[in-house]
C-alpha cells in the first residue's frame, strides 16, 4: 500500500496561429486588433487562451473596430474589460473554443465516477485496469483519517491484504510465464481488478473547455461536494487563475469553495 496525494498536471493549452488570424482580419478589415496586440495593448504576454476567447467574441459582432458593423459605435480596447463583459453578459459559447488538458494523477475511482457526470465539453482517457496489472495499491487518506491511529492501522492492513492477493493471483495464473498470450493476460487482469478498492489511485487525461471548467469548478468545490474532488478542483482552480486570470479572476475562494461573480456563463 502506498499513500498518495491527488495531483494535477496541466499538459496542453490553446495556441493561436497569429499569421492565420492576421490573414482573416485583413479580409474583414480588423487589422487594428492585431496592431494593438503588437503594441502590447491587447495582452502583455500573448495569452493565447484569452486572446482566442476574445477573437471568437469579436467575430460574433464584427467588433474589431468602430465602423465595421454599423450597429457598433463603441469598441472596448482593453482585453480584460472585454472578457469581463463576456462573463457579465453570460456569452459562454465563445469560452467553449478554449480547452485545457490535465493529467489527474493518483485520483481515486470514487473521484472519477463523480467526474464523468460532467460530459459536455469534456474528453476523457483513463488508465485501464483491464490492461494495467496492479502491483501496489496507491491510496489517498484525508487528513482527518490519518489522525485516527486505529482506523489507519486497520485500513492499512486491509489494503496490504488486497495488495498481497493481487500478487498471489498473478502467480497463480502464471501471468509472467514465457509465452503467455496478451489476450490471456488481459482476460485475467480484468478479473483481478474486481478485487481492488474503489479508492485505488488511478490516472486520466481530462480535457475541458473554459465554459465547462467554470461550471465544474463551482460545483465540485461546493461545501456539499465529495472531499477528494473538492481538493482536486481547488488545485485546478489555482492553475486556471494563473493561466487565464481574465477568465477566472472573478472567483472568490471561501473555505475552499470557489464562488464566481458571474454564474451560468
Amino acid at each position: 500500500m502506498k499513500s498518495v496525494e491527488p495531483e494535477v498536471f496541466l499538459v496542453a493549452r490553446p495556441e493561436l496561429d497569429y499569421d492565420e488570424v492576421a490573414r482573416y482580419l485583413r479580409e474583414v478589415g480588423g487589422e487594428s486588433w492585431l496592431e494593438r496586440l503588437d503594441r502590447g495593448d491587447l495582452d502583455d504576454e500573448l495569452n493565447d487562451p484569452q486572446n482566442l476567447a476574445e477573437f471568437a467574441g469579436r467575430l460574433c459582432y464584427r467588433s474589431w473596430e468602430p465602423g465595421l458593423n454599423p450597429n457598433v459605435r463603441k469598441v472596448r480596447t482593453n482585453s480584460g474589460e472585454y472578457l469581463e463583459n463576456i462573463l457579465r453578459s453570460l456569452h459562454g459559447s465563445v469560452l467553449e473554443h478554449v480547452s485545457f488538458s490535465f493529467v489527474l494523477h493518483n485520483v481515486s475511482r470514487v473521484l472519477t465516477h463523480e467526474l464523468v457526470r460532467h460530459r459536455p465539453g469534456v474528453a476523457i482517457s483513463q488508465e485501464s485496469l483491464r490492461f494495467v496489472r496492479l502491483q501496489d495499491i496507491p491510496f489517498w487518506f484525508p487528513e482527518w483519517a490519518r489522525e485516527d491511529a486505529e482506523l489507519m492501522k486497520r485500513a492499512t492492513a486491509l489494503l496490504e491484504q488486497m495488495e498481497e492477493f493481487q500478487g498471489w493471483m498473478a502467480g497463480h495464473f502464471r501471468l509472467d510465464d514465457e509465452g503467455v498470450p496478451f489476450k490471456e493476460k488481459k482476460h485475467k487482469t480484468s478479473f483481478m481488478r474486481r478485487f481492488a478498492p474503489e479508492g485505488l489511485g488511478t490516472g486520466l487525461v481530462w480535457t475541458a473547455n473554459v465554459r465547462t471548467l467554470r461550471h465544474t469548478l463551482e460545483n465540485r468545490t461546493a461545501p456539499g461536494a465529495e472531499e477528494e474532488i473538492r481538493l482536486l478542483f481547488g488545485k485546478i482552480g489555482e492553475l486556471m487563475r494563473a493561466e487565464a486570470p481574465d477568465l477566472f479572476g472573478d472567483y472568490v475562494v471561501e473555505d475552499g469553495t470557489w464562488v464566481p461573480q458571474w454564474r451560468k456563463v
